[in-house]
């Protein structure tokens, strides 16, 4: 048995399985969704890891079963495109972002971001009269938009979400405010999904432990050459700068505060 991570929806993270089965990427398979079996993308295959799934790939997908997917993958536009009009028509603060329909064609699943929570209801009705199928309507992310999405950060590389993949850790203004850049600005510090940059994440823990011992920022400090005020600190070099009373600045080593 081996270890295959498998794209269920466009929207959502990998999500790890067990097979029996011997798989390269891209392959499709048939998995246990929430409602039926469905078909996912083959992501990556051997796959170390301590986590032990408790869902197991079900079958390689058949010729039948991929000419479907493949028909099913055509009339994504159509839907997002009809769902889009009746939105408006409503009137509702949501963006629909994606669909996907099930492997058995009974149902169809419209992806969405909104700001709070949204009343769709009747949108669920309309569209259920409309094209005759059990319709789900599933709240996701900015994050989980930008990923299906896809484009370059600032640093010129692919963004984090779909380079690295893997469940999106929660970002905090804490992890900014221990790397001394969220004075920056929310634009400077947020990636293209509008939320704060997955990188802030990379080195937040190096920077806790860096920090332990060190002043806080505009406290008052005791130097060999007098009093001050902290007015920066570099954890890396463990080094703090310091204005003194007498309006000159000095930057001192960790251990050279009283």
């Amino acid at each position: 048995m081996s270890k295959v991570l498998v794209t269920l929806y466009p929207w959502e993270s990998p999500k790890l399985y067990t097979s029996e089965f011997e798989l390269e990427k891209g392959a499709l398979v048939i998995v246990a969704g929430e409602h039926s079996n469905e078909i996912g993308v083959v992501e990556a295959v051997g796959i170390e890891s301590k986590e032990d799934p408790s869902e197991k790939i079900i079958r390689i997908a058949t010729e039948r079963d991929s000419s479907v997917y493949k028909k099913h993958v055509g009339q994504r536009e159509e839907l997002i495109e009809a769902c889009k009009n009746e939105v408006k028509k409503t009137g509702l603060e949501m963006k629909v972002i994606d669909v996907m329909i099930s492997l058995d064609g009974k149902q169809i699943l419209f992806a969405f971001t909104a700001d709070g929570r949204v009343d769709f209801r009747d949108l669920v009705k309309t569209l259920s009269t409309r094209f005759k199928k059990s319709i789900r309507m599933q709240q996701v992310g900015s994050r989980d938009e930008a990923k299906k999405l896809g484009g370059y950060g600032i640093c010129g590389r692919e963004i984090c979400c779909l380079r690295f993949g893997g469940p999106m850790q929660s970002i905090t203004t804490d992890m900014a405010r221990l790397q001394q850049i969220a004075n920056r600005g929310a634009d400077r510090i947020s990636g293209l999904c509008g939320r704060l940059m997955c990188c802030l994440a990379y080195e937040a823990e190096q920077y806790r432990e860096l920090l332990k011992g060190m002043p806080e920022l505009y406290s008052s400090v005791k130097t060999k050459e007098g009093k001050g005020t902290v007015i920066e600190i570099n954890a890396p070099l463990q080094e703090i700068k310091v204005k003194l009373e007498t309006g000159k600045y000095i930057s001192v080593k960790k251990e050279d505060i009283k």
